[in-house]
């Protein structure tokens, strides 16, 4: 099992300015094509579904979906529900990120942290988002808390929420492909097929499928901070 981000192509646009083909690009393309082509196929069945569902593909799409919309509503309310739709396509590419390392063949692009920073820092841009939507300049007021003299300071604290999100992602993921490397290569041969086989389900899997549904919450908790607060 490797667990390096390998290069295996660089494309120059000029002397200084180039980037890399590497195993995170080529994961993320084929997780791209996969729920591009998942999402063709559920919106041409979607044309054949009916009031009283009378098919598994129906019943299946539908207890999904209104599943996540209950549980994303309990949190961000109906008023900032608009936000689940966002939510809901980041979950799925999490899921699809983080189980793809059970293939053996591609490495889960959420061990890397440049995209799970990407996607933290997707989170804070749509916090200052939603608070300027509805707070409009108390959104700014809300930096100078309790006076202006903390405004550095409640910045880098919204700052560094993408780096908390960032880490505790990427930091269970990459250990998960290191401990595997690691098993991996003390056993012998032979011996590759059970116990690691059944490791990497809860690695790939479990954990996969629980750092994604964590990312998703704690981000939609620290949108809900940006929101108008009642007493």
């Amino acid at each position: 099992m490797n667990f390096d981000n390998m290069t295996h192509a660089r494309i120059y646009i000029t002397d200084s300015f180039f980037f890399d083909i590497n195993d995170t690009l080529i994961a993320i393309w084929v997780i791209g094509a996969v729920l591009i082509a998942l999402a063709v196929i559920a919106r041409i069945k979607i044309k054949k579904f009916k009031d009283v569902p009378d098919t598994k593909f129906q019943n299946i799409i539908e207890a999904i979906v209104e599943s996540f919309d209950n549980y994303s509503t309990g949190i961000l309310t109906k008023q900032y529900s608009w936000l689940a739709n966002w939510f809901f396509g980041l979950f799925l590419f999490f899921i699809v990120s983080n189980v793809i390392g059970i293939t053996g063949v591609l490495r889960p692009p959420t061990a890397d942290l440049a995209l799970t920073f990407a996607m933290g820092f997707t989170t804070v841009i749509l916090m200052q988002v939603v608070g300027f939507k509805y707070n409009g300049m108390n959104h700014v007021k809300d930096w100078m808390k309790p006076f202006f003299l903390f405004a550095p300071l409640n910045i880098i604290g919204d700052l560094t929420k993408s780096i908390s999100l960032s880490m505790r992602l990427f930091g269970n993921m990459i250990s998960g492909l290191i401990l595997m490397g690691l098993i991996y290569g003390m056993l012998p041969w032979f011996a590759g097929i059970g116990l690691p086989a059944g490791l990497s389900m809860f690695f790939d899997i479990f954990v996969g499928l629980l750092q994604a549904f964590i990312f998703v919450t704690v981000s939609m908790f620290f949108i809900m901070t940006k929101t108008p607060q009642t007493d």
